[in-house]
């Protein structure tokens, strides 16, 4: 039985007093959940439990930790190989050996890499690999497609030559602080797309194709062979952001799939079960003009990120996780896909299997997903319309899961049918995110 976490949400009404938005992460807000509801705070967390401040233990269908955790919350083996690293020691004077056991591992599951740099962030990841782009190409203009952090950089793609069009081409994230001097130096694509890219290398001089190589869209007609080819005729440096999904549908990248291989790399989140971590991985040549700059950071250097990365990457091998997590992600889909029918709903199930989700067609669709959210809450489970999965997901769990959404996919086909969902609300509509390209 779910009581109402009264300390969590008042931890959260307190932090936004005291920190700017609340949280450190946009997509961690409350607001962006359950306005008013949401338990914010976590006390402990295992497996895909997690109980707030108020002893609330939930299961979490939702984003485990925004894909980061893909073992699962505390998982064992990571666990004791970071205790050891840290009664060993962290951060000394000297380095840590592990990071270039680490960069061997890379570069042995990458064979058309030469080097690797490092960061504890994706963000930071992939300001790096824009920044040796351009270091190697000597030209400042990246084209890009997709979600790739809060650095200057990226956020000039908003900056518009009238200020009060700033923000309009990625809505949702806004680019106040940026300078006015970046503008026109970052230019956004559509992923299958490919006639957009063709436009802009036509009218700019490209440095650097930056792109998620798939999200929730498969490429089509070739779609990442003629990004490649692209980049090969104007002498761009191709940079894929694996960062979400790296190590989640294969050991590697989905580029190894798909079979193109760019010029750079960028891992995060997944690598390293929770444990903050980022890597960036590239052809020797390019991967040394970062010699001809200045990237460097004293966190960069510690050894519990390596450490958790090499156990993560082991397990994540030993057990076929990504295999585990495929049938898993079918099994949802499915579900959502029976009970969609049962209960006379229209949805729009995606992919890929790792990072399954549905959307409501309909109008309302925002006060459908506040909804959603707010129900499945009440019945012990963290929930959105995506979820990241995990080799702790099992099917007993998404058996529970799915018995949870059949009772609330009811209320909602109820709610529709006697236009009552605004009514069945109990606190504002979920905020909505920024919008991705992907």
């Amino acid at each position: 039985m779910i009581k109402k976490a009264k300390k969590t949400i008042a931890l959260w009404n307190k932090a936004k007093k005291l920190i700017p938005g609340g949280s450190q992460l946009l997509s961690k807000r409350a607001e962006m959940f359950l306005p008013e509801q949401w338990p914010a705070y976590f006390k402990r967390a295992k497996g895909i439990e997690v109980w707030d401040l108020d002893d609330n233990k939930y299961l979490d269908l939702a984003y485990m930790g925004l894909g980061a955790c893909i073992l699962g919350y505390a998982d064992p083996d990571v666990n004791l190989a970071v205790k050891k690293a840290v009664d060993a020691g962290s951060v000394t004077t000297l380095n840590c050996p592990e990071e270039v056991e680490l960069a061997e591992l890379l570069l042995e599951l990458h064979p058309w890499a030469g080097m690797v740099r490092y960061a504890r962030t994706g963000g930071e990841a992939a300001a790096i690999a824009v920044r040796i782009a351009r270091a190697y190409t000597g030209k400042d203009k990246v084209a890009f497609c997709g979600y790739h952090g809060w650095h200057d950089w990226y956020l000039a793609s908003n900056l518009a030559s009238k200020k009060n069009l700033d923000g309009h081409l990625l809505k949702g994230l806004e680019p106040s602080g940026v300078p006015r001097g970046l503008l026109g130096t970052a230019i956004p694509f559509e992923y299958n797309n490919i006639d957009q890219l063709e436009e802009i290398v036509k009218k700019n001089k490209i440095g650097a194709i930056i792109m998620e190589p798939m999200r929730h869209q498969e490429p089509r007609n070739n779609f990442l062979k003629k990004i490649r080819k692209i980049a090969d005729r104007i002498n761009a440096v191709l940079i894929f952001d694996e960062i979400s999904s790296g190590f989640r549908m294969n050991i590697g990248g989905t580029h190894l799939t798909h079979r193109v291989y760019p010029d750079i790399a960028v891992f995060g989140k997944a690598i390293s079960n929770g444990y903050p971590m980022a890597a960036v991985i590239g052809r020797k040549k390019i991967m040394d003009a970062a010699q001809a700059t200045f990237i460097s950071s004293t966190h960069w250097t510690e050894r519990i990120g390596p450490v958790a990365t090499l156990a993560t990457i082991r397990k994540l091998k030993k057990e076929n996780v990504s295999g585990h997590i495929d049938k898993i992600g079918k099994i949802i889909a499915a579900g959502w896909q029976k009970l969609a029918k049962k209960h006379g709903l229209d949805l729009f199930i995606g992919g890929p299997s790792a990072l399954v989700n549905f959307s409501f067609n309909y109008p309302n669709r925002q006060e459908l997903v506040t909804l959603f959210t707010q129900e499945m809450l009440a019945r012990g489970f963290l929930a959105k319309t995506t979820v990241y999965l995990s080799y702790a997901h099992t099917p007993a769990l998404v058996k529970k899961y799915l018995q949870g959404v059949d009772q609330v996919f009811a209320l909602i086909a109820k709610g529709i049918k006697e236009k009552s969902i605004a009514k069945m609300l109990k606190g504002p509509i979920a905020h909505t995110g920024f919008r991705r390209l992907t």
